[in-house]
């Protein structure tokens, strides 16, 4: 686990003599002011102001000195100071840029409490965390929370972009399905999602689909919530998942993205089960198919 923030470069003369102080010691990668090291942990200082903190002692390394010392804020030791904590549904997706493996939706609600005991759970972006750490905290979440979880695997997926003919809309339509189950089930008529497209692309779905009842907010690094992190996470579990599914059924490993190993693996696919083989796995919209 690592915390990262943004300081002002002024403060680095600062920061370095204090880490001195308290026994650090230095080193300089490439692209960084400094790395500072001691038992417990590690702060590296980037040129662009990045630092990055991490190792088993970071809590009360950033707690005790980081935060009221440098930060002047304490988002790390108190968040639930600084979060919405009107109960609310959270909605976020996974998959959309990958090649291969599904497209998940992910709605969850979470309530005050709800949402303190998510921030007690360290429940954050899931694009911060890896993917075995991601799966463990999905189970996590959906003990304690109501969610809703839509996973369109390729040929559904393939079907779907066929109607639509557009990823937006296709994206519009999922969401509001889980957001319409949710609410349902949960009673919440508040919503946050991480916004993806133009605002009057959920509208229009929300209105296809009937649902006029619900508030939805549409916020870019909507992450920064913990109720549409929660959501991240479990769209994320759904699609790691889903391509391990597929994997193991073709006897293939699939690679995620859509990178050089990606177009590897879909010719393998190719050799093996002909162009049905690939529908089964991968969105045929991308480039990558029309390539293969």
């Amino acid at each position: 686990m690592s915390f990262t923030t943004k300081i002002n470069i002024s403060l680095a003369e600062k920061l370095k003599e204090d880490l001195t102080n308290q026994g650090f010691t230095f080193t300089k990668p490439p692209y960084t002011l400094f790395s500072a090291k001691k038992k417990g942990v590690t702060c590296i200082l980037y040129e662009s102001g990045s630092l990055v903190v991490q190792g088993k002692e970071m809590d009360s390394f950033i707690e005790f000195y980081l935060e009221p010392e440098i930060l002047k804020t304490f988002h790390f030791s108190h968040p639930e100071t600084h979060v919405d904590l009107t109960a609310h549904i959270g909605m976020d997706e996974a998959g959309k840029g990958d090649f291969f493996g599904p497209l998940c939706i992910a709605a969850v609600y979470a309530d005050e409490a709800g949402i303190k005991k998510m921030l007690e759970m360290k429940v954050r972006d899931s694009k911060k965390m890896t993917d075995d750490g991601i799966v463990k905290l999905a189970k996590m979440i959906k003990g304690s929370f109501q969610y809703t979880v839509i996973r369109l695997f390729p040929l559904k997926y393939n079907e779907l972009y066929g109607k639509f003919k557009n990823l937006n809309r296709l994206l519009g339509w999922a969401h509001a399905s889980a957001l319409g189950d949710l609410s349902a089930k949960s009673g919440c008529k508040e919503a946050l999602i991480d916004q993806f497209a133009d605002k009057h692309v959920m509208e229009n779905a929300l209105a296809q689909k009937k649902i006029l009842d619900v508030n939805l907010a549409q916020k870019t690094k909507g992450e920064e919530d913990p109720v549409v992190a929660a959501a991240s996470i479990l769209a994320r579990a759904a699609f790691v998942e889903g391509i391990d599914s597929l994997s193991e059924e073709m006897g293939i490993e699939l690679p995620k993205g859509a990178n050089s190993k990606v177009k590897i693996a879909g010719q393998k696919v190719l050799a093996k089960f002909g162009k049905e083989g690939l529908i089964k796995v991968a969105k045929m919209h991308f480039k990558t198919a029309s390539e293969l």
